[in-house]
């Protein structure tokens, strides 16, 4: 396989018709090299218009999805940023490469060993990884300019809203099968939020289990 190929195909044939055209995002996807942070068996369909298998029921969403929230989520150099379910360490990779900071909140901890050797192998070095309960957030490093969540969950959380920062953005996906949405949402004033739905879609629950069954409250 021309990986080179693949990559440029990727981008021209499935991200750029989704209306992902910030030339800022589209380069990042040259730059950050997704090959390096699938597991081995999918190496090859590395840049397929797929959801691709990472073990523990969780997957890596496909290339235009998280093309399509990371533009939406406009990171700045100066963003403190939280993602929730760290996965392969791909979208964390790709958030980094445009924020301050990020932290990344895995449940399953094979997984968050995975996507940290797959970050210290790509050099990067402004992402921190802790094992938790994502639904939760994570509170010790909030507010933050910018959440992201990397699956789907049936009802948002009000812990993330409660931690987004007075103009920050949360990008979700919200629903069950099969229906589901993708949102924007930016905290406009304290407790007071703005809402614009960017796509239907149908994703895997955050963490492997029927969306129904995601969050307990």
């Amino acid at each position: 396989m021309n990986i080179e190929q693949a990559r440029f195909n990727m981008i021209e044939q499935q991200i750029r018709p989704w209306e992902v055209l910030d030339p800022q995002v589209l380069d990042l996807l040259f730059v950050v090299k997704r090959e390096d942070f699938v597991p081995a068996a999918y190496r090859n369909l590395a840049f397929a218009d797929m959801e691709i298998p990472l073990g523990s029921g969780q997957v890596m969403l496909a290339p235009r999805v998280e093309a399509k929230l990371l533009q939406e989520l406009t990171i700045k150099k100066t963003d403190k940023v939280l993602e929730i379910g760290t996965g392969s360490g791909y979208m964390a990779a790709l958030l980094a490469a445009r924020a301050e900071h990020v932290v990344t909140v895995e449940v399953r901890p094979e997984l968050a060993d995975f996507a940290r050797q797959n970050l210290e192998r790509a050099g990067v070095t402004n992402v921190s990884i802790e094992v938790a309960d994502g639904a939760k957030g994570w509170s010790q490093n909030a507010p933050y300019d910018a959440i992201v969540v990397s699956g789907s969950v049936p009802v948002l959380p009000d812990a993330l809203l409660k931690q987004l920062r007075v103009g920050g953005r949360l990008a979700v996906i919200v629903g069950e099968a099969p229906v589901m949405e993708a949102q924007l949402i930016t905290c406009t004033a304290d407790g007071i939020y703005n809402t614009i739905n960017l796509f239907e879609t149908v994703v895997p629950a955050l963490d492997g289990t029927p969306a129904k069954d995601s969050f307990i409250f």
